[in-house]
């Protein structure tokens, strides 16, 4: 399979990276998520990527009014199959419950549906929601999210991750933490230290179970 990791822009720094980069986003103001999402949405257009949304709090119209002040038919963008926008439980919680291994599936399908587009890329923005606490599978999101970081070796979605510290408690922030190598801290990204290799994750908790 063709895997071009070339250099690109996530639109909100001016540093660049390697497509298949796996980012967290910590935040505590619906502006702080905004603007990361805007950023990293209309620049993936502008780049040539094949670009999802999976947001809680975002709508149609205010993704559409922003990519219009940027030149960008939403509508537009959307009929051609090159921009979605879903809300965070009908992507994640399908038929109710949370499966990692359907999940992991869809951002796979995601990147080799833009290979055949002839895209110069893929690029997801997932924004996690405090329901997954009482959905069945929920417990399995760490799980996931490390996995996510096996599969991006291999199929490169540049991906960030969205979630509310008002919503998930400390403990959990923590332990998110360890499944993203890189966090976003005052609008630059960098790499975390409190990452952990998949691998040894994984391993860890095959082991505590």
């Amino acid at each position: 399979m063709k895997n071009n990791k070339s250099k690109i822009s996530l639109g909100f720094t001016d540093q660049t990276f390697e497509q298949g980069v796996h980012i967290c986003q910590i935040y505590n103001s619906e502006e702080d998520r905004q603007d990361i999402l805007f950023d990293f949405l209309v620049t993936g257009l502008e780049n040539g990527e094949n670009v999802t949304c999976f947001s809680e709090n975002e709508t149609e119209i205010s993704l559409s009014d922003f990519l219009k002040e940027k030149g960008i038919s939403y509508q537009q963008a959307k009929s051609s199959d090159i921009l979605s926008l879903y809300k965070t439980g009908d992507i994640y919680f399908v038929d109710g419950k949370f499966d990692p291994d359907k999940m992991l599936k869809l951002l796979q399908d995601f990147y080799e549906e833009s290979l055949r587009k002839n895209r110069k890329g893929a690029r997801v923005l997932g924004e996690m929601t405090p329901k997954i606490d009482h959905i069945p599978g929920g417990s399995r999101l760490l799980e996931y999210e490390s996995k996510v970081s096996l599969l991006l070796r291999k199929f490169p979605v540049t991906t960030v991750c969205q979630y509310d510290s008002r919503q998930f408690d400390g403990a959990t922030i923590m332990d998110i933490l360890k499944v993203h190598p890189y966090m976003i801290v005052r609008g630059a990204v960098v790499q975390n230290p409190f990452f952990i290799q998949p691998e040894v994750y994984l391993s860890q908790q095959n082991n505590h179970f």
